[in-house]
């Protein structure tokens, strides 16, 4: 139906539904680089709370910051059974994202232990090593697209680290990835990428079978060992957990380092910034994340009769948690669209969701992003965008489709 807000077909008064203001917008579809926040923005000051009837499944959109922060930690109104307002009857099954509590919580008490920051911590000489690997294979081209050619690669290499799986199988899992976020609205190729990443665990796990390794250093062996309740988790969830770890770990990985090397590129002032000073390369990272929000919605279905400020949504109800749209909400950001190292809200953005649904591989990533920040403006401190280039971004889950990045080679 395109990007028009709701009007009737003869142009009176606006559409409304349940008296709130009804849109049209698709956000499903690529568009330039930067679109969507564009019209995310121009919603958001429509009203607090809207209808989308631009997909099959019509669904509210909580477009503010204070009310999409409130009903991320509501799960016993807002249930985790639906995850994507853009396609809310999904195929393929996420975990833990698909459970609500407690049972999500007795799961991600035992995967936090994988992710906690000092599990992280013991990363980091791989990361920067691996880092310092692909910058010398890319620093004397003085070019590159950065997404294919460095965003992608790096996530995926450390992931296969994390869960103790060969790096070798690299180029594969990212084919299915992208496979699956192709198809991210639904789709016969994003099942069968996610069956086929199943399959890859399935091999796995039968191969720790086969090899027992130590649980202590090995996901799919400390998988095989731990669970809620003291009892172990069955194949299917191991599977499920996998397949969804690196799904969601190297897609938001890439993306978000695609928009922060976007800017850095953009705005050289920035870059100095931690050229000179990579003590303020934690800061930036928050800011950036903010500033590029790539999460444009968590999905949430209605589970009672509710009026939420106003709005009256009923049992069964699909919603729409802007993410995106309240990372730019000046009511909580003054001036959202500046970068500002001194917000006294720095890490209060949504970035990482809140609640119990927090991202789970929030300290993975922000260790993750410090490392390159800190590894490349080491040896490529001065880099532009190459003229000539329409950047533009995937819809549903925001990314750059490329990023052709050059420098004086070294």
């Amino acid at each position: 139906m395109g990007d028009r807000a709701g009007v009737s077909a003869d142009g009176g008064a606006p559409q409304t539904h349940r008296g709130c203001p009804v849109v049209h917008t698709d956000y499903r579809i690529e568009r330039e680089l930067l679109g969507h926040y564009g019209l995310l923005n121009a919603e958001r000051e429509m009203a607090p709370v809207l209808w989308n009837d631009s997909t099959r499944h019509p669904f509210w959109m909580v477009t503010r910051f204070q009310d999409v922060h409130e009903a991320l930690q509501q799960p016993e109104i807002f249930s985790n059974e639906v995850i994507n307002a853009l396609n809310p009857r999904m195929a393929v099954r996420f975990l833990p994202q698909n459970l609500d509590p407690p049972e999500h919580t007795a799961m991600r008490r035992i995967l936090n232990r994988w992710f906690s920051p000092k599990a992280v911590q013991r990363l980091e000489p791989f990361i920067a090593r691996r880092c310092a690997e692909l910058l010398d294979e890319l620093a004397p081209a003085g070019k590159c697209d950065f997404v294919t050619e460095f965003g992608i690669k790096l996530p995926t290499d450390i992931f296969l680290v994390a869960l103790g799986l060969p790096l070798e199988d690299s180029a594969q899992c990212v084919s299915w990835v992208e496979t699956m976020f192709s198809s991210y609205s639904g789709g016969r190729a994003a099942i069968g990428a996610a069956e086929a990443l199943k399959q890859y665990f399935a091999d796995s796990l039968a191969d720790r079978r086969r090899q027992p390794r130590d649980p202590a250093v090995d996901f799919l062996s400390y998988l095989l060992t731990t669970g809620p309740d003291g009892e172990p988790f069955d194949d299917e969830a191991i599977l499920t957990i996998c397949m969804t770890l690196i799904t969601a770990g190297l897609d938001t990985t890439r993306s978000a380092l695609g928009y922060i090397f976007y800017h850095l590129a953009t705005y050289p002032e920035h870059r100095q910034l931690i050229v000179t000073d990579p003590g303020q390369i934690p800061r930036a990272i928050e800011e950036l994340l903010r500033l590029y929000p790539l999460i444009l919605q968590d999905g949430r279905l209605v589970t009672r009769d509710i009026d939420f400020h106003g709005c009256p949504m009923r049992a069964g109800d699909v919603v729409w948690l802007g993410i995106a749209s309240a990372n730019l909400d000046p009511r909580k950001f003054p001036d959202p669209e500046r970068f500002d190292l001194d917000r006294p809200d720095l890490t209060q953005h949504l970035g990482f969701a809140v609640g119990p649904h927090r991202c789970l591989g929030m300290h993975l990533a922000r260790h993750e992003l410090a490392v390159v920040l800190r590894e490349w403006h080491a040896r490529i401190p001065d880099y532009w965008i190459e003229p000539g280039h329409e950047l533009r971004e995937r819809g549903a889950q925001l990314t750059l489709l490329s990023l052709p990045l050059r420098w004086q080679p070294s």
